[in-house]
């Protein structure tokens, strides 16, 4: 925190780090769910699917509403990760370890945790069926089961994976064989990939090319590396002021973007990989590589793409204002399962929260939620190992910048906050349920300028 502050040397900023010290010092106090639980009950007041960032945020939140022995979580993994940090894992610059922490120890103290998978909502019913055959009612459900990685729509993946030269930063199996195919270069084509559907971070497939070319840099390979990006995109960002930016970063550190193209194949031992020209279907282009890392495509859960709960696509059917479901008003959604029209990141999910809560605590009021979310995420552009672009952003694709500058600069001060202080407000606010998103900062810093 000294040293953020040292490096932006703003008077609000340090104002903004004594905020963390007593939320820290607040946080610290609570006792997180450690042990074995009593055998789960069949009914909550407030059951929550998913112990990803929304569903644990939300937990926190409710215990406070209803009380710790009247809030579930459904949840199976073992182990609970920071995904956003993993962009550098990738890179070399963050031990995997400083990753992830066992799901147990984040489970607010009280608040149920059922280790099993959801296989069956059945809202007309309030209740959802778990792969241990358990059924499990409800007065109000929050859906938070995250996003699903589909390597194996990409023919080769995912067992192209274990040949080397290949990785990517979305998969706790896959992130560290990035950092081990950069560290491995030799000279050659090192493409990055963006496919064609939603994806979470969606400024992570990015990111890594530019800490790619860093380090090739860094180690004197450069000379020797042709970097390719590969998006299915049109645009390199789809907010202007940070696309131009972005732009000007491509030009002069001479990277290849291609857009509308499409990874469709990975020939793993052949060290090849073949794209799709979206603009011209059936029109493929076979590029042989020294590294490649994949992005894949993703979906909804496959729980919830027949589900009662999904929109056509097959997302959560929110209210964007409230995150409401439109037809069951005793069921909720955040974060990336979700249909909001904003990108989705753990930023985003953090904003939702805070509107979430309010949402829920009228409604248990039967009164009609006012506060409305206005499409809020953040993405930090991390464009070297000392630099990122804070983009932040609404609905509108409009920047809603925090602090008191041009965030579409590349700033030390920004990727110090990124590396170091927004994994603090990870685990020690917002999984507790303390940290809203940055609007009240937004205030703050901007108090006075007219």
């Amino acid at each position: 925190m000294t040293l953020l502050a040292s490096v932006v040397s703003c008077s609000r900023v340090r104002l903004f780090a004594c905020f963390l010290r007593l939320g820290s010092q607040q946080a610290s106090t609570l006792q997180l769910h450690t042990g074995a639980s009593l055998a789960a009950k069949s009914y909550y007041e407030v059951l929550v699917l998913g112990g990803g960032s929304g569903g644990i945020s939300m937990a926190a939140r409710m215990k406070r509403k209803v009380g710790a022995e009247n809030v579930a979580i459904v949840e199976p993994s073992e182990t609970h990760f920071y995904q956003p940090i993993w962009t550098l894992v990738g890179a070399g610059a963050k031990p995997l370890s400083s990753s992830g922490r066992p799901t147990a120890n984040v489970i607010p103290s009280g608040v149920e945790w059922i280790k099993a998978r959801v296989v069956d909502l059945n809202p007309d019913k309030n209740c959802i069926h778990t792969d241990d055959d358990k059924k499990i009612s409800y007065k109000y459900l929050i859906i938070a089961l995250g996003i699903q990685l589909d390597y194996e729509k990409i023919k080769g993946l995912p067992e192209g994976f274990a040949h080397p030269k290949i990785g990517s930063n979305y998969s706790v199996r896959t992130v560290e064989k990035t950092w081990k195919a950069l560290q491995d270069f030799k000279e050659g084509n090192a493409i990055f990939t963006f496919p064609n559907t939603p994806v979470k971070c969606a400024g992570a497939p990015q990111k890594i090319m530019y800490l790619s070319e860093a380090y090739f840099r860094k180690t004197g390979k450069r000379p020797k590396a042709n970097i390719i990006f590969n998006t299915s995109l049109g645009a390199i960002f789809g907010v202007k002021k940070y696309a131009d930016a972005l732009q000007k970063i491509i030009q002069e550190r001479a990277l290849t973007v291609n857009y509308k193209q499409n990874l469709i194949e990975v020939r793993a031992d052949k060290q090849e990989a073949v794209f799709e020209n979206l603009d011209k279907p059936g029109e493929t282009q076979v590029i042989s590589y020294e590294m490649l890392h994949v992005t894949p495509p993703m979906s909804p859960p496959d729980v919830l793409k027949t589900s009662p709960v999904a929109d056509a696509a097959g997302w959560v059917d929110v209210d964007k204002d409230t995150l409401q479901h439109k037809r069951y008003p005793n069921v909720f959604g955040i974060g990336d399962c979700t249909n909001l029209p904003t990108s989705k990141t753990a930023a985003a999910v953090a904003a939702q929260s805070g509107i979430l809560d309010r949402t829920i605590s009228l409604i248990m009021k039967n009164q009609i939620p006012v506060k409305k979310y206005d499409g809020y995420t953040s993405c930090p552009l991390v464009t070297g190992y000392n630099r990122v672009i804070l983009a932040e952003f609404n609905y509108n694709a409009e920047p809603l910048e925090t602090f008191p500058f041009d965030q579409s600069k590349e700033r030390l001060s920004m990727y110090l906050m990124k590396a170091d202080m927004m994994p603090f407000l990870y685990w020690n606010l917002m999984l507790r349920g303390y940290w809203g998103g940055p609007a009240f900062l937004r205030k703050l810093f901007h108090l006075g300028k007219s």
